[in-house]
């Protein structure tokens, strides 16, 4: 992301900013999911795609300066095969090879490279797909995600586990019968704070940009235990969900008519119950802002953000904190 822009400065013909997204590859499951993920956004936004393999460092061997040959040789072979793969994948995920940048990357941690890479290239979004060994249908944190998303200077989106392949479905879950054909809509989990401004801009930014209506969503936590008290008629939970739908409705009318937003407040006992209330399209997007304790212009979890991204039955869009605000522009990160 630059510093005076959320989209790079890449044009197309006409004169309109082009998104880049970058996504990364690792032969495996979690590389399948972020494949399928990327290609999505990079065919609704006629994205150009750069696939990027990290791969280890080569061993110093036999003085400074000097690595080994063989090794050399092997870490080459493997990311070529690994990008050969990911070419063939997205081909038939019908993203066309011009569209393609194809990036192997040295580096000891593969989120750190990823990052780096995203830098080069000037790119406006990083897919990453889910740990393995995760539940299938959510999101796993793994070292690369980890790295991912406490400290992107851009938007982070993630592929749930199974993404590729399609996720049994669970009623009440929300989770999809199968693997979307194309993303339907972005519900941006909202909270009123003081720098929240620059991140819904940026929200609404890549909702146009992937042709999506805007579903704001607020979740009112409830204490367990406390059910009885907080149902009484004008209670402390009436309340809240009033305050709540109000700073929607303020929330709402910061993108002027330009940009039809639903609105919706759930409540629950938790994050995770909150989330499982709310109806999720197949093709949802979840959009979560990263923690206002975090540094500006970088993605930064929290613990309620966390909870929102392990949570969440579909791909979640990740903002840095003071993405699109003058302030995020001028301070340092």
């Amino acid at each position: 992301m630059s510093e005076t822009n959320t989209m790079n400065d890449t044009s197309d013909t006409s004169g309109t900013k082009v998104m880049r997204v970058l996504v990364g590859y690792s032969p495996d499951e979690r590389g399948e999911d972020a494949l399928a993920l990327a290609a999505m956004v990079a065919k609704t936004a006629n994205a150009p795609v750069t696939v990027v393999h990290v791969h280890p460092p080569a061993w110093p061997a036999r003085g400074p300066g000097n690595v080994d040959a063989e090794w050399v040789a092997y870490l080459k072979g493997q990311a070529d095969e690994a990008l050969a793969e990911a070419v063939g994948r997205l081909g038939e995920l019908q993203v066309p090879r011009p569209d393609l940048d194809l990036r192997a990357h040295a580096h000891r941690s593969s989120g750190r490279g990823l990052i780096e890479v995203a830098r080069d290239v000037g790119a406006d979004l990083i897919v990453a797909g889910s740990a393995p060994r995760g539940r299938r249908g959510r999101i796993t944190i793994g070292s690369t995600a980890d790295q991912l998303l406490h400290g992107s200077p851009v938007p982070v989106m993630l592929a749930p586990r199974g993404y590729a392949a399609g996720s049994s479905h669970h009623p009440g879950m929300g989770l999809p019968h199968r693997s979307p054909r194309r993303l339907e809509r972005m519900t941006v989990a909202y909270w009123r704070r003081r720098d929240v401004e620059g991140p819904l801009a940026v929200a609404a930014e890549f909702a146009g940009a992937l042709r999506l209506p805007m579903r704001l969503l607020t979740m009112v936590l409830r204490p367990p235990g406390l059910a009885a008290k907080f149902h009484t008629a004008g209670g402390v939970l009436e309340r809240q969900v009033a305050q709540a739908d109000e700073d929607l409705r303020d929330a709402a009318g910061q993108f002027g008519g330009g940009m039809p937003v639903e609105r919706l407040t759930t409540v629950g006992t938790g994050i995770g119950k909150a989330l499982a209330a709310v109806d999720m399209l197949p093709g949802e997007v979840l959009v979560c802002l990263s923690s206002h304790d975090g540094p500006l212009r970088k993605v930064f979890l929290g613990a309620n953000s966390g909870k929102i991204v392990r949570s969440a039955p579909c791909p979640v869009l990740v903002l840095p904190r003071g993405a699109g605000s003058p302030a995020g522009r001028e301070s340092p990160g």
